[in-house]
């Protein structure tokens, strides 16, 4: 009785829990996942080596990945991360890299 009892409540809690993750998950856009490991190397307040993303005007940021893309723009690591997004992925990159502060 006292292990039925503890499943229930456990079943209940779980439930309660998982009534939350949708609307979590519904908050982040495909374009901030997508960005996620951009700061391991861009910092996010601006303070590391690399230009800071946070505000970054959104066409600019379009035509730099294009052209680390295309090759147009030699980088060392740039080139191969930016081969790795469809032109979709970089729009929406962008879009979010434009509207944070």
């Amino acid at each position: 009785m006292k292990r039925s009892r503890i499943l229930a409540a456990s079943l209940a809690a779980s439930l309660a829990t998982a009534a939350f993750v949708p609307q979590a998950a519904a908050d982040v856009t495909r374009g901030e996942l997508l960005t996620t490991s951009c700061f391991s190397c861009h910092s996010i307040d601006g303070t590391g080596n690399m230009p800071g993303l946070v505000g970054y005007p959104r066409d600019l940021m379009i035509s730099q990945m294009q052209a680390f893309k295309d090759g147009s723009r030699p980088g060392t690591i740039m080139n191969r991360h930016a081969r790795g997004y469809t032109d979709e992925e970089i729009v929406l990159m962008a879009d979010y890299f434009s509207t944070i502060e």
